[in-house]
Protein backbone atom coordinates (compact mmCIF):
# COMPACT_ATOMS: atom_id res chain seq x y z
CA UNK A 1 0.00 0.00 0.00
CA UNK A 2 0.92 3.31 -0.74
CA UNK A 3 1.73 5.99 1.78
CA UNK A 4 -0.60 8.38 0.98
CA UNK A 5 -4.49 6.69 0.31
CA UNK A 6 -6.53 9.55 -1.15
CA UNK A 7 -10.14 9.29 0.66
CA UNK A 8 -8.84 7.25 3.20
CA UNK A 9 -11.61 8.14 5.81
CA UNK A 10 -14.47 8.23 3.09
CA UNK A 11 -13.61 4.68 2.12
CA UNK A 12 -13.18 3.46 6.12
CA UNK A 13 -16.74 4.52 6.58
CA UNK A 14 -18.20 2.85 3.06
CA UNK A 15 -16.25 -0.47 4.31
CA UNK A 16 -17.28 -0.58 7.52
CA UNK A 17 -21.20 0.10 6.44
CA UNK A 18 -21.25 -2.29 4.10
CA UNK A 19 -19.62 -5.12 6.14
CA UNK A 20 -22.07 -3.75 8.87
CA UNK A 21 -24.92 -4.62 6.71
CA UNK A 22 -23.70 -8.12 5.59
CA UNK A 23 -22.61 -9.11 8.62
CA UNK A 24 -23.66 -7.04 11.69
CA UNK A 25 -21.70 -4.55 13.77
CA UNK A 26 -20.34 -6.99 16.60
CA UNK A 27 -19.26 -9.85 14.91
CA UNK A 28 -17.00 -6.96 12.28
CA UNK A 29 -13.72 -5.93 13.30
CA UNK A 30 -11.69 -2.98 12.53
CA UNK A 31 -9.04 -5.19 10.98
CA UNK A 32 -11.67 -6.52 8.21
CA UNK A 33 -13.22 -2.72 7.63
CA UNK A 34 -9.52 -1.09 6.69
CA UNK A 35 -8.93 -4.33 4.74
CA UNK A 36 -12.14 -4.09 2.55
CA UNK A 37 -10.95 -0.39 2.21
CA UNK A 38 -7.47 -1.08 1.22
CA UNK A 39 -5.98 0.38 4.27
CA UNK A 40 -4.22 -0.70 7.51
CA UNK A 41 -5.61 -0.76 11.10
CA UNK A 42 -3.45 1.99 11.53
CA UNK A 43 -4.98 4.28 9.20
CA UNK A 44 -7.67 2.99 10.64
CA UNK A 45 -7.54 4.51 13.90
CA UNK A 46 -5.89 7.93 12.51
CA UNK A 47 -9.47 8.87 11.20
CA UNK A 48 -11.65 7.10 13.99
CA UNK A 49 -11.47 6.39 17.65
CA UNK A 50 -13.36 2.85 17.46
CA UNK A 51 -15.46 1.40 15.59
CA UNK A 52 -19.01 2.85 16.46
CA UNK A 53 -17.28 6.18 15.41
CA UNK A 54 -17.25 5.33 11.78
CA UNK A 55 -21.21 5.30 11.79
CA UNK A 56 -21.35 8.97 14.36
CA UNK A 57 -17.92 10.89 12.33
CA UNK A 58 -20.25 13.82 11.00
CA UNK A 59 -21.86 14.26 14.56
CA UNK A 60 -20.30 17.36 15.22
CA UNK A 61 -20.30 19.18 11.59
CA UNK A 62 -24.09 18.38 12.48
CA UNK A 63 -23.52 20.12 15.72
CA UNK A 64 -21.87 23.09 14.27
CA UNK A 65 -24.01 23.58 11.15
CA UNK A 66 -26.92 23.54 13.94
CA UNK A 67 -25.46 25.98 16.55
CA UNK A 68 -23.89 28.28 13.76
CA UNK A 69 -27.71 28.52 12.04
CA UNK A 70 -29.43 29.28 16.06
CA UNK A 71 -26.81 31.61 16.39
CA UNK A 72 -27.39 33.47 12.68
CA UNK A 73 -31.30 33.94 12.94
CA UNK A 74 -33.19 37.18 13.13
CA UNK A 75 -32.30 38.51 16.58
CA UNK A 76 -35.79 39.00 16.86
CA UNK A 77 -36.71 35.25 16.74
CA UNK A 78 -38.53 33.58 19.63
CA UNK A 79 -36.39 30.54 20.99
CA UNK A 80 -38.29 27.76 18.96
CA UNK A 81 -37.88 30.01 15.72
CA UNK A 82 -34.04 30.32 16.40
CA UNK A 83 -34.04 26.53 16.53
CA UNK A 84 -36.40 26.10 13.62
CA UNK A 85 -34.09 27.62 11.25
CA UNK A 86 -31.37 25.34 13.03
CA UNK A 87 -33.30 22.71 12.01
CA UNK A 88 -33.78 23.92 7.90
CA UNK A 89 -29.98 23.84 8.18
CA UNK A 90 -29.58 20.45 9.38
CA UNK A 91 -33.09 19.53 7.10
CA UNK A 92 -30.77 20.75 3.86
CA UNK A 93 -27.45 18.79 5.26
CA UNK A 94 -29.54 15.90 4.71
CA UNK A 95 -31.32 16.19 0.94
CA UNK A 96 -28.40 14.07 -0.54
CA UNK A 97 -28.12 11.64 2.04
CA UNK A 98 -30.83 9.42 2.34
CA UNK A 99 -29.77 6.19 1.03
CA UNK A 100 -26.99 6.57 3.42
CA UNK A 101 -29.12 7.60 5.99
CA UNK A 102 -31.10 4.50 5.19
CA UNK A 103 -28.33 2.26 5.46
CA UNK A 104 -26.67 3.48 8.42
CA UNK A 105 -29.99 3.46 10.48
CA UNK A 106 -30.96 0.24 9.65
CA UNK A 107 -27.38 -0.68 11.56
CA UNK A 108 -27.85 1.56 14.43
CA UNK A 109 -31.44 -0.07 15.17
CA UNK A 110 -29.93 -3.62 14.74
CA UNK A 111 -27.57 -2.67 17.74
CA UNK A 112 -28.54 -1.49 21.27
CA UNK A 113 -25.27 0.10 22.10
CA UNK A 114 -25.45 1.67 18.72
CA UNK A 115 -29.04 2.99 19.66
CA UNK A 116 -27.70 4.86 22.90
CA UNK A 117 -24.75 5.87 21.32
CA UNK A 118 -27.63 7.92 18.52
CA UNK A 119 -28.98 9.18 21.81
CA UNK A 120 -25.65 10.40 23.13
CA UNK A 121 -25.38 12.35 20.32
CA UNK A 122 -28.85 13.73 20.68
CA UNK A 123 -27.93 14.32 23.92
CA UNK A 124 -25.22 16.68 23.06
CA UNK A 125 -26.98 18.35 19.85
CA UNK A 126 -29.50 19.41 22.64
CA UNK A 127 -27.24 21.26 24.60
CA UNK A 128 -25.33 22.75 21.99
CA UNK A 129 -28.11 24.21 21.07
CA UNK A 130 -29.44 25.28 24.43
CA UNK A 131 -25.50 26.63 24.84
CA UNK A 132 -26.41 28.56 21.38
CA UNK A 133 -29.60 30.09 22.38
CA UNK A 134 -28.02 31.61 25.90
CA UNK A 135 -25.27 32.61 23.46
CA UNK A 136 -28.10 34.58 22.07
CA UNK A 137 -29.64 35.65 25.57
CA UNK A 138 -32.11 33.72 25.98
CA UNK A 139 -32.90 32.57 29.83
CA UNK A 140 -32.84 29.11 31.01
CA UNK A 141 -35.14 27.50 31.29
CA UNK A 142 -36.53 28.56 27.78
CA UNK A 143 -33.05 28.25 25.91
CA UNK A 144 -32.81 24.20 27.53
CA UNK A 145 -37.18 24.03 26.60
CA UNK A 146 -36.52 24.71 23.00
CA UNK A 147 -33.61 22.82 22.40
CA UNK A 148 -35.07 19.66 23.69
CA UNK A 149 -38.12 20.57 21.82
CA UNK A 150 -35.80 20.98 18.64
CA UNK A 151 -34.49 17.79 19.28
CA UNK A 152 -37.41 15.75 19.54
CA UNK A 153 -38.79 17.43 16.40
CA UNK A 154 -35.73 16.38 14.89
CA UNK A 155 -35.29 13.00 15.82
CA UNK A 156 -39.57 12.65 14.64
CA UNK A 157 -39.15 13.57 11.68
CA UNK A 158 -35.48 12.15 10.84
CA UNK A 159 -37.49 8.33 11.89
CA UNK A 160 -40.22 9.80 10.19
CA UNK A 161 -38.33 10.47 6.82
CA UNK A 162 -36.50 7.23 6.74
CA UNK A 163 -39.11 4.87 7.12
CA UNK A 164 -41.04 7.12 4.77
CA UNK A 165 -41.81 7.22 0.95
CA UNK A 166 -38.09 7.79 -1.22
CA UNK A 167 -39.45 11.38 -2.53
CA UNK A 168 -40.39 12.90 1.41
CA UNK A 169 -38.13 16.12 1.71
CA UNK A 170 -36.32 15.97 5.41
CA UNK A 171 -36.61 19.75 5.51
CA UNK A 172 -40.49 19.33 5.07
CA UNK A 173 -40.90 17.00 7.68
CA UNK A 174 -38.78 18.80 10.42
CA UNK A 175 -41.15 21.99 9.48
CA UNK A 176 -44.46 19.54 9.80
CA UNK A 177 -43.04 18.17 12.99
CA UNK A 178 -42.42 21.81 14.39
CA UNK A 179 -45.67 22.88 13.46
CA UNK A 180 -47.60 19.88 15.11
CA UNK A 181 -45.50 21.13 17.79
CA UNK A 182 -46.86 24.37 17.95
CA UNK A 183 -50.19 23.24 17.60
CA UNK A 184 -50.32 20.89 20.57
CA UNK A 185 -48.50 23.72 22.72
CA UNK A 186 -50.95 26.23 21.55
CA UNK A 187 -53.87 24.11 23.45
CA UNK A 188 -52.20 24.08 26.61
Amino acid sequence: MGRWEPNARGRLEQAALELYLERGFAPTTVTEIAKRAGLTERTFFRHFADKREVLFSGSEMLQQALVDAVAGAPGEAAPIDAVAAGLDTVGDLFRDRRPHSLRRQSVIAANPELQERELIKLARLSAATAGALRARGVPEPAASLAAEAGTAVFRIAFERWVDGPQDEDLTQLIRGSLAELKAVTAGA
